[in-house]
């Protein structure tokens, strides 16, 4: 049958797709408008087959939380391009995902249609590459923060002793500091006693190798304790959340921080647990 250009345009509204490409599909489904759109679809994903040579470290980060603040998600949706990251079928995927990861469903699946439809709007490749779901375990808070337009996202639990405690302004300020803090600094472990041992090891190897090659030779074994703790201090403070300095205060560490805001709440505060991405990291 002839294909007109009136559905070739409005093929092209509704897919973004080239008119060559349309015409086919067009043509293809006898000028069905959903079977061309749904070729398209097809064609999108023999599209992303052929790029996935290419990287995909642009894209959004995004967060959603629930309404009664019980569960939280992160995503991370990758492309191409930073034009293809800002435009708005791209962002309203990510939303959706978002909202998906949230409900605990297979985002892949769940958006399969309309992960079939960026692609062939986008012509890249577009891999959903992330997902990470919070449920508040007992008395305490969720907290999320983007950074950067989407560049860098955080998820954080704190726990506390009382349920009142839980609906307070001050540990609902505390988290989002603590997410601050995550997003800034970016720790890999919460404390000191949650770093491996042999991360511990390999660490003080290169630090005592570069002491002998500025001193000429190591100081005695009873003096490389005393060294040894500290650089071991010293490297918890790069690396683990509480030892930290507080990036609002760095006269205080984060564990400070957390340690006066329970006094003042006349409670315990611990934070549990945090996810960091960043993006195309």
């Amino acid at each position: 049958m002839a294909v007109t250009i009136a559905q070739i345009t409005e093929l092209r509204a509704a897919t973004n797709a080239g008119i060559g490409a349309c015409k086919e599909a067009l043509t293809a489904s006898n000028g069905n408008m959903e079977e061309a759109v749904k070729y398209l679809r097809e064609k999108g994903l023999a599209i992303q087959a052929k790029r996935v040579d290419k990287e995909s470290k642009q894209g959004i980060i995004a967060a959603q939380t629930a309404a009664d603040g019980k569960s939280a998600a992160l995503v991370e949706i990758n492309c191409e391009t930073d034009f293809v990251a800002n435009t708005d079928s791209f962002r309203e995927f990510v939303k959706k995902a978002a909202g998906v990861a949230l409900e605990g469903k297979d985002i892949a699946e769940t958006l399969k249609d309309e992960y079939q439809m960026l692609l062939t709007k986008t012509g890249e490749n577009v891999k959903i590459r992330r997902s990470e779901k919070y449920t508040l375990e007992g008395a305490g808070v969720l907290s999320t923060y983007i950074h950067m337009g989407g560049k860098i996202g955080v998820a954080a639990e704190l726990s506390c002793g009382k349920p009142e405690s839980a609906g307070s302004k001050e540990l609902a300020g505390l988290a989002h500091m603590i997410c601050l803090q995550i997003a800034a600094n970016a720790p890999k472990y919460i404390d000191a006693g949650d770093i491996p041992q042999a991360e511990i090891d390999a660490e003080l190897e290169v630090k005592l190798a570069a002491l002998k090659e500025q001193k000429g030779k190591l100081p005695p074994e009873q003096a490389l304790v005393g060294i040894k703790k500290g650089m071991t201090a010293k490297f918890a403070t790069q690396i683990c959340l509480l030892k930290q300095p507080y990036v609002a205060d760095d006269k205080q560490s984060v564990e400070q921080v957390v340690a006066a805001a329970a006094k003042a709440l006349g409670d315990t505060i611990t934070v549990k647990r945090f996810t960091r991405f960043q993006l195309g990291a």
